[in-house]
């Protein structure tokens, strides 16, 4: 499968393989899920913590005695019932989210969104996105030629801190490199915009 490669300014420059292996796959969506739950809870910091009876403060005396009073029996105010007291089966900060899932579906599920993108004509391949200045303005002219949709994610090669830099601004555009590219990030924006030399790159990885 091959697909078209523009310049900066939208004008074909020529085209590039794409490994079938990586761009044309079946799309497999419930392996797509399971790899964006697991990236969002492997990603998730457990923050809420609430105190169990054992550990808030007050005395552990018994309210009353236990029988002869007609009430219910109770304990101490340190009772999850009353008011200031421990919080039963409440959230704790010591509690793992994280879950599991083996390299290679987690590959599998990466080239199927990467297929997706190809089969639905949201893949943009440009010859490079390098840029003189880290500015901006320069970085915003480029992607105001490019057909792009209303969000756009970039994934460069290698790290070059000008072209990082000059798209950081951009309100729409998010730019990674490409050893980071992830399941939620393709989901989210809808074009993916590649370097020529980061397609080279992905094409190795089912090599």
């Amino acid at each position: 499968m091959e697909t078209k490669v523009f310049d900066q300014k939208w004008k074909e420059v020529g085209s590039v393989k794409l490994n079938d292996k990586v761009f044309g796959i079946e799309v497999n969506e419930g392996l797509v899920h399971r790899a964006l739950m697991l990236q969002l809870a492997n990603g998730r910091l457990a923050l809420s913590h609430t105190k169990t009876r054992g550990e808030v403060r007050g005395s552990t005396r018994k309210l009353f005695r236990q029988k002869g009073t007609g009430r219910a029996r109770a304990g101490s105010n340190r009772s999850p019932i009353r008011i200031g007291g421990g919080v039963a089966m409440g959230p704790r900060n010591n509690r793992n989210y994280t879950l599991q899932m083996n390299k290679k579906e987690r590959q599998r599920a990466l080239f199927s969104v990467l297929s997706a993108k190809a089969k639905d004509k949201q893949l943009l391949v440009v010859k490079n996105l390098d840029v003189k200045e880290a500015k901006t303005k320069m970085m915003s002219a480029i992607f105001a030629a490019l057909p792009t949709g209303k969000t756009s994610l970039v994934a460069i090669a290698e790290k070059n801190e000008s072209t990082q830099r000059s798209a950081e601004n951009l309100k729409n555009v998010k730019m990674i490199q490409a050893s980071y590219l992830n399941i939620a990030d393709l989901l989210k924006y809808e074009t993916l915009v590649l370097p020529e030399d980061t397609v080279k790159h992905l094409n190795s990885l089912a090599a």
